[in-house]
């Protein structure tokens, strides 16, 4: 029966823990932008093709010049 009183205790400790972590994150503004991080998915694969098209180019411009 004491392992039960030692089992609650301490998963009232780790929910104070898991509750002071959510109030630091928002409290942070972790949740303040919930539009950014869906739209930003759809711009990373244009920066990458950019990436590769410059790459492009300038393995052009240098079989070019060689």
């Amino acid at each position: 029966m004491e392992v039960v009183y030692i089992t609650i205790g301490v998963s009232i400790v780790v929910a104070i823990l898991f509750f002071i972590a959510f109030i630091k994150s928002v409290k942070s503004g972790q949740y303040e932008d919930t539009y950014t991080p869906s739209v930003r998915m759809l711009f990373d694969d244009e920066l990458v093709s950019e990436k590769k098209r410059k790459n492009k180019v300038n393995i052009k411009i240098n079989n070019l010049n060689n």
